[in-house]
């Protein structure tokens, strides 16, 4: 598959990106993706949910009325959880919601990402570009040349530069990522993808290694 690669400024560079087939239009495996998006997304979650139980929160020890006699239910501590202010019985733990994932599943997953959008015309490919300093405005103006400034971008580099991470910050429909930290959940979440000539190298780089 090959693309016509843009200048920053919208137009023609007269020259074509070679997208390999095999990354960018294979058969997509919706389960593989439905697998990576879980992960990222339980991977994401904190896990610091926590209740106290009778043996920690801070009430009396004292036996509330005596073993036999009283009419009612026994009844050893107002920590019980049927007690308001008692302890919470089978409360949420920390814990840590990561699973493993096969990296040849991750990989058909992003493949498969890739090739919908290859296959729905939203990816773009621009020359390599660099910023000496953070500039939102030149950001701006970027997705405007490209006609995109409507949709949420995700911008792929092939090397990580903070001048245009941080001049993205500011943007709510502006993500930017390197090829090597591109993930299933941010190709999927983009409804247009930018890739630098820089960054499909990396990607078919990547996944013949794989």
């Amino acid at each position: 598959m090959k693309l016509d690669v843009y200048k920053i400024d919208g137009t023609a560079a007269g020259k074509q990106a070679e997208l390999a087939d095999d990354i960018f239009a294979i058969e997509p495996n919706d389960n593989a993706i439905y697998l990576d998006v879980k992960q990222y997304l339980a991977a994401q979650r904190q896990g610091t949910h926590k209740t106290k139980d009778r043996s920690e929160v801070a009430y009396s020890t004292k036996k509330m009325g005596r073993q036999k006699g009283g009419g009612g239910a026994r009844h050893g501590s107002i920590k019980s959880n049927i007690y308001v202010g008692g302890g919470t019985a089978h409360g949420p733990r920390p814990r840590d919601y990561d699973f493993k994932l096969n990296k040849k599943v991750i990989a058909l997953a992003r493949k498969s990402a890739l090739t919908y959008k290859a296959k729905d015309e939203q990816i773009i490919v621009i020359e390599d570009f660099a910023f000496d300093a953070p500039k939102t405005k030149k950001l701006v103006e970027i997705k405007n040349n490209l006609k995109i400034s409507d949709k949420k971008s995700l911008l792929v580099l092939q090397n990580e530069n903070k001048n245009v991470y941080f001049s993205s910050k500011n943007l709510a429909k502006s993500e930017v990522t390197t090829a090597n930290k591109l993930t299933t959940y941010d190709i999927l979440n983009a409804q247009s993808l930018v890739l630098t000539e820089g960054a499909v190298e990396v990607l078919n780089t990547i996944f013949n290694q794989k």
